[in-house]
C-alpha cells in the first residue's frame, strides 16, 4: 500500500504537500524514542509518533522510513516541515491518539514488524 492510499483510507494530512506520497509502505513502528525508532524501526516503515522537531526527519531518513504521521492534532515545527521538504520525508497529521491510529493501520494491512511472514495483516 502506498503512502497516498493510506492518507486516503484513514483521512490524514499532509504537512508538506510538495513532497509525493507514492512510496510504498511495509510496516509501521509507533514510538516516541527516537533512539527506539533507530534501533527497531525497518526501511519503508510509516513511522507513528508524538514528536514534532527537527530530529524525526533527521531519523526517518537514516532509517529510510515511508513516512512520519504525527498523532493528537500536534503540528511540525517550520524548521521539521523545512528539513523534510530536502529531505522528501513526507509528514502527515491525524487528531486521532497514537492508540487509535495504530489499530486502523493494522486494520487496513499495516502490522508490524515482528508479525513478517507469520500470516498475519502485515503480510496481505
Amino acid at each position: 500500500m502506498t503512502l497516498q492510499e493510506l492518507t486516503q483510507k484513514l483521512g490524514l494530512q499532509s504537512a508538506a504537500s510538495s513532497i509525493s506520497l507514492d512510496r510504498e509502505v511495509t510496516g509501521g513502528y509507533a514510538s516516541d524514542l527516537l533512539s527506539d525508532v533507530i534501533a527497531n524501526s525497518q526501511k519503508s516503515n510509516v513511522w507513528v509518533t508524538l514528536q514534532t522537531h527537527v530530529n524525526i526527519v533527521a531519523v526517518a531518513s537514516l532509517k529510510e522510513l515511508a513516512g512520519i504521521v504525527i498523532v493528537n492534532g500536534r503540528k511540525p515545527e517550520s524548521k521539521a516541515i523545512e528539513k523534510a521538504r530536502q529531505e522528501d520525508v513526507p509528514i502527515l497529521l491525524t487528531n486521532l491518539e497514537a492508540f487509535e491510529i495504530v489499530g486502523r493501520l493494522y486494520q487496513i494491512g499495516i502490522g508490524g514488524n515482528r508479525n513478517r511472514g507469520s500470516g498475519t495483516a502485515a503480510t496481505r
